[in-house]
């Protein structure tokens, strides 16, 4: 599927603008950091859930736990996408009983990999509550969950993708919606 740049939705000022909101209002929720966790879905979560916690560390002069998620094993899709998986490492900072964990991801779309993510957060031990914090919420969900945190809503046809680009991963920090070339709606 080829696919070209329909146009840049979050540039990189705007990219930490939507950071740094989202970090205050997780904080505000919580009346705080303590007891708090910030886990990142691998790849592209675990950049931002380390800028989440810079930030909050930064106005609340505390370090939030951060813990890196690997969902490979636990997607529905595991058997028809992916030939030859490849697992990454789940490292969490400690035991997630009793904990606050705010999962953080780059796009919300289906729902299928917050699905995925739960499942192995529970394997893991069961916190005393998972909130989600996505950058973008791009609608089309086909199961029944929400984001408690979002840097942007954008509404999205189908046949559009949203490219989180990060310049940890990516080398650049921006947002960009693109469209398949000669598709018809």
């Amino acid at each position: 599927m080829a696919l070209r740049q329909k146009a840049v939705i979050l540039d990189a000022d705007a990219m930490t603008r939507a950071l740094r909101r989202m970090s205050h209002e997780v904080v505000e929720r919580h009346g705080g950091v303590s007891g708090l966790w910030l886990v990142g879905i691998r790849r592209r979560g675990v950049p931002l859930a380390q800028r989440l916690a810079a930030e909050m560390a930064a106005f609340e002069r505390a370090q939030v736990p951060i813990g890196e998620l690997d969902i490979t094993l636990y997607r529905d899709d595991l058997t028809t996408s992916h030939e030859r998986p490849q697992v990454g490492r789940t490292q969490m900072p400690g035991d997630p009983r009793g904990k606050t964990i705010v999962l953080v991801d780059d796009v919300l779309y289906t729902g299928r990999t917050v699905r995925a993510a739960l499942d192995a957060l529970i394997d893991l031990g069961r916190p005393k509550q998972i909130q989600l914090a996505v950058l973008i919420d791009r609608g089309h969900r086909e199961l029944p969950l929400r984001a408690d945190f979002v840097g942007k809503n954008v509404p999205t046809s189908r046949l559009e993708v949203v490219e989180v680009r990060l310049r940890e991963t990516d080398g650049r920090d921006e947002v960009a919606i693109m469209e398949q070339v000669g598709a018809t709606p």
